[in-house]
């Protein structure tokens, strides 16, 4: 077995979160960590491989233990049992895992007896060193990996990260949102390509806003509606409608599947 390289990063599971991190570490970066890659996901893997120097494709994801002491958890949680108990872990290891609802307690028994166990939330903007992590407990290791690709959240405790877990489904319906505004678009005599740059414009812009901002969410809102116009007959619609009743519910649902 080679040694242990100082400071290099071992991920198992090579789907899109971990392409997305692998990228941001090593992307137009002077000095990228060695990344040491599982087989699982091998054509990810081998492309990310040619990409950059730096990364690695392991034999079997035991290699990738045996390479870094850090080393991310990135397979759907319905198999994160079976693939860490298959594994030798030692003290020394530090386990950051990106399933989601899996907890601490859970994550300590099966990769005993690793050191340190973190759960961490990375986002796809980790590829672009954009993304804002949140992990639980604090963790250096976890820290200045989460560090290199973006910045870092510690809540107060696992039951907050799992609300900010719970968040992150909000994604794929924000899409469904912007898709109906641009379908509507199209039916009224938009072309459909148009409409649909029109409305990634639009909200490419307010996103900007938003990571460049300092107001909170509710002072943006008022800022972008003038009584009595439009926006706000909207919102009012809206709420009328029920619909931030109905995300409140949505996310309470995803958060009890989440603890379950």
């Amino acid at each position: 077995m080679r040694p242990v390289e100082s400071g290099a990063y071992g991920f198992v599971g090579t789907g899109a979160i971990t392409a997305a991190i692998v990228a941001g570490l090593s992307a137009e970066v002077a000095h990228p960590p060695a990344v040491f890659l599982s087989p699982r996901g091998h054509s990810v893997g081998q492309e990310l491989a040619s990409r950059f120097a730096n990364v690695q494709v392991c034999e079997s994801n035991q290699d990738v233990l045996d390479n870094a002491t850090s080393t991310v958890v990135a397979v759907r949680p319905q198999i994160g049992r079976a693939v860490l108990t298959e594994l030798s872990f030692r003290p020394h290891h530090v386990v950051i895992s990106a399933m989601a609802g899996v907890s601490l307690e859970q994550l300590h028994e099966w990769a005993a007896p690793a050191g340190h166990i973190v759960r961490a939330i990375p986002l796809p903007s980790a590829a672009r060193a954009q993304s804002l992590t949140a992990m639980y407990p604090d963790n250096a290791d976890a820290r200045k990996l989460f560090g290199r690709v973006g910045g870092v959240l510690v809540p107060a405790d696992e039951t907050t990260l799992d609300a900010l877990s719970a968040a992150t489904a909000t994604f794929a319906a924000h899409f469904d949102y912007l898709t109906t505004i641009a379908d509507w678009l199209a039916g009224h005599g938009l072309d459909p390509a148009a409409a649909t740059a029109y409305t990634t414009h639009i909200f490419g812009q307010l996103g900007q806003s938003l990571s460049q901002g300092t107001d909170s969410l509710a002072t943006l809102t008022e800022e972008h509606m003038t009584p009595g116009g439009i926006n706000q007959q909207l919102m009012t619609d809206l709420r009328r409608d029920g619909v931030p009743d109905a995300v409140r519910r949505a996310l309470d649902r995803v958060l009890a599947r989440l603890r379950d």
